[in-house]
């Protein structure tokens, strides 16, 4: 991934702890499988954390043999930027579109996991991580035992082992303070609160 040092993120710890699916990416004999799936992360697992999740038994994704790392591909918020919300553009007008996002690149070894007790540890970390905000959050223990038995046996699965990560934040923190301002201003009035929180958090600290 091309991050400009400026656009480097500090803290991939965050990123991947909210709730939220990633795109899980193995290179196979085939060429490329890709699958969208929840996780969980471990940070206790290897020395940089685990990504855990499951796919469903007849997705044969789990069954290629992989080459080299596989890659998950984290996202947080993103949005289009239209340079009329830039204090710049009425200044000197030299000014262009953009997309702000927030990502991370997230390569290790895959593991397998077929052990029933893995996987319902697993999937009740991942509800547990979903349901956190619902006034009357579901458990899995909601549903009937043998519901849940049938559900876990047409599912395997997967771990992501890190072992390196790259990642980037490219919200705005490059431009003018007053750029800034009108960049949260615009993604508040579009309605997208998630962006504009993301701008207003990366923005570089004033200092002086």
């Amino acid at each position: 991934m091309y991050v400009p040092t400026h656009f480097a993120a500090d803290d991939v710890q965050e990123l991947l702890s909210r709730p939220q699916a990633a795109d899980l990416v193995t290179m196979t004999p085939d060429g490329l499988v890709a699958t969208l799936l929840p996780f969980v992360f471990d940070p206790g697992a290897g020395e940089r954390g685990a990504l855990l999740g499951h796919l469903a038994r007849n997705n044969d994704q789990w069954q290629r043999p992989v080459q080299g790392e596989a890659l998950a591909i984290v996202r947080g918020p993103d949005a289009y930027i239209s340079p009329g919300w830039y204090a710049s553009k009425a200044e000197h007008g030299r000014v262009v579109p953009t997309w702000n996002y927030l990502t991370a690149h997230v390569y290790g070894e895959l593991r397998v996991h077929d052990d029933p007790e893995w996987l319902d540890g697993q999937v009740r970390r991942l509800t547990d991580l979903h349901e956190a905000a619902e006034a009357a959050p579901w458990s899995v223990d909601d549903a009937p035992g043998r519901f849940v038995e049938g559900m876990l046996r047409a599912i395997v699965g997967v771990e992501l082992v890190i072992s390196r990560v790259e990642a980037k934040v490219k919200m705005s923190q490059n431009r003018p303070a007053a750029d800034v301002d009108g960049v949260i201003a615009g993604l508040e009035a579009r309605g997208d609160a998630a962006a504009a929180e993301a701008v207003r958090v990366a923005r570089p600290a004033v200092t002086g």
